[in-house]
């Protein structure tokens, strides 16, 4: 079940502005080491960590691939690649990859069944039960934050 929470959109400059939005709550977030430990007790011969070590040199392989400019595919999950975002030059001479590359992002594009459809018709949602309130801490004088 994937839940989440609804949110006042306050961007006063976004077309929505004042309106309301669903948000998707993210509850844990497992590491390589828990995601190991999880697909162990999926009727697997391969111990926790056989599974580790695997994806592992998995992670560091795609890593090295992307960066040569290779686009890896995990069939039904996700294509890795990295992205650029850049500012326009006046001409092609006048670009340089120094002045006008602002910035570089893994991209993971979805594929086979792991798509926007896919996703649809078979994500159950429901909304949050429980919204915490995220409070600013406050200062105190000697500058450390109090909660």
């Amino acid at each position: 079940m994937l839940n989440y929470k609804i949110y006042k959109n306050k961007n006063k400059k976004s077309a929505g502005y004042g309106r309301f939005y669903a948000r998707s709550v993210v509850n844990e977030t497992k590491n390589i080491e828990q995601l190991a430990e999880h697909m162990s007790f999926h009727n697997t011969p391969f111990s926790k960590g056989v599974i580790k070590g695997i994806i592992t040199d998995m992670v560091e392989c795609i890593r090295e691939l992307a960066l040569a400019g290779t686009a890896v595919k995990l069939d039904n999950l996700a294509i890795f690649s990295v992205g650029i975002t850049s500012k326009g030059a006046e001409s092609g001479a006048a670009f340089s990859p120094a002045k006008h590359i602002k910035a570089y992002r893994l991209r993971a594009r979805p594929t086979g069944k792991f798509n926007a459809h896919s996703l649809k018709t078979a994500t159950h949602v429901q909304e949050q039960t429980e919204y915490q309130i995220q409070k600013k801490k406050k200062k105190t004088e000697t500058g450390t934050p109090q909660g």
